[in-house]
């Protein structure tokens, strides 16, 4: 047998196929087993029906333990790791005496290649195996996380900030640079290996009409790239696009008209929508990236998931680091269920992984490779210990029984209010393990 070949035991939980009903949709093996070959899954299945040829395999043991596909995190800021929890302000004061200071040294080259890596251990600790990530203005910055990630053959989406006003000056490009730089990073790193390239403009208030239009002629030009801005996030942030731009009929209508709202758009936020706005995001099958723990530290408001779901528009969870604050997507979902608890809107631990494993794969059409564990997948995933502290083992004891978790919505719940990086045990990704716990005592 080669020796390319993986055998995993664990408990395993995921979503095989796009589904309405995540509480019903998803496959469960109490005493599960998955192999890779290379990067790939393989098989998956129930342990007591392990195939022959794969018997002879070593098994990596991780019994007692939840396997999952790893996170999709689809919304976060690579230069605001170092500035997450930095105290209080409101979005627009919170932008010019924190976000832009922070950024402005990532146009050091070796600041930016080591922020890359560190940013990476963040997720890896965290189980998130895909971001869709926003870097700094800077061209060499959106590169050098591109390269980390290529390192370690992760599926990356991200884009260089592209910010021509109401910014500090060092911080600013042109319609011209900005097109010209991003163009020639999605020659680099679109489609290569398991990189993509988003369009990135940070929100509208920081783009000249010049900018969104070359920007929007990029779409055109490269209608598989991703697109990702922020929309509808703070009341003040709406009233002064309205100041800047008085003749579109709303805000996502200035995204709209310059061709940067389809399918494979992310907005991130969408707290403050207006029916017009809800229609057109259903119409074009974009995405919201639901920030949950950043819309609660910057008082920004409460989405209205009932109404996405209302609407059949994509809805993906998101850290939105350094405004969200945490890197774990657990913690996040913890989050989530707070703010629609707030909203009287039901949100189960089920739905909320679905939100950052094959709902968001779906979502940008990438659910023939990551989001799931079914066979011709990357291997991609995590492995959480439920017993990871003495709170959480008194908590899920009664949740586990002889090596297997027996409830495992119960399980994901517990850890969606008690997770750190102390609950992810491991994460793979391309079938290599990118992250161990160390060995800890409780």
């Amino acid at each position: 047998m080669s020796s390319d070949l993986q055998v995993f035991r664990s408990s395993i939980l995921h979503f095989p196929v796009t589904t309405d009903s995540p509480d019903e949709g998803y496959a469960y093996f109490k005493d599960g087993y998955l192999v890779t070959r290379n990067d790939k899954i393989a098989a998956i299945g129930e342990y007591s029906a392990l195939p022959e040829e794969y018997s002879a395999l070593p098994i990596t043991d991780y019994q007692g333990k939840l396997l999952l596909p790893g996170f999709i995190d689809s919304h976060l800021h690579f230069p605001q790791t170092e500035m997450i929890a930095s105290y209080g302000e409101q979005l627009l004061q919170w932008l010019q005496n924190f976000t832009f200071p922070t950024e402005t040294k990532f146009q050091n080259h070796d600041y930016a290649h080591a922020m890359a890596e560190l940013f990476l251990t963040q997720l890896f600790c965290n189980g998130t195996t895909t971001a869709m990530v926003y870097s700094s203005v800077h061209k060499q910055a959106t590169d050098a996380l591109f390269s980390a990630a290529t390192a370690h053959s992760m599926a990356l989406i991200a884009g260089k900030v592209c910010m021509d006003r109401n910014c500090p000056e060092d911080l600013q490009d042109c319609p011209t640079s900005a097109q010209q730089d991003s163009a020639e990073l999605i020659d680099k790193w679109h489609n290569k290996n398991r990189t993509k390239y988003a369009l990135t403009p940070r929100f509208a208030p920081t783009s000249t009409e010049g900018q969104l239009a070359a920007l929007g002629e990029l779409a055109q030009q490269y209608d598989d790239v991703y697109i990702q801005t922020h929309l509808s996030e703070n009341t003040h942030e709406i009233a002064w696009v309205k100041e800047l731009y008085p003749q579109h009929q709303h805000y996502l209508d200035v995204y709209d008209h310059h061709h940067l709202v389809r399918k494979g758009s992310v907005f991130g936020h969408c707290i403050h929508l207006q029916q017009e706005e809800w229609d057109l995001l259903t119409q074009t099958e974009a995405t919201i990236a639901f920030c949950p723990s950043s819309n609660l530290f910057l008082g920004s408001g409460l989405f209205n998931l009932d109404k996405a779901r209302q609407s059949s528009v994509n809805v993906a969870l998101a850290t939105d680091v350094g405004a969200g604050t945490s890197f774990n997507m657990l913690r996040t979902l913890g989050d989530a269920y707070k703010i629609c608890q707030l909203n009287h809107c039901k949100l189960s631990a089920l739905s909320g992984l679905y939100m950052m494993t094959q709902g968001t794969a779906a979502a940008l059409d990438l659910d023939h490779s990551i989001g799931n564990l079914n066979p011709g997948s990357h291997a991609d995933f995590v492995v959480l210990d439920p017993k990871f502290s003495q709170l959480s083992e008194i908590r899920t004891d009664s949740l586990l029984s002889e090596g297997t978790v027996e409830l495992p919505s119960d399980v994901l719940f517990a850890l969606s209010m008690l997770a750190d990086e102390r609950t992810t045990e491991a994460t793979y990704i391309a079938g290599k393990a990118v992250f161990k716990q160390p060995t800890r005592s409780n």
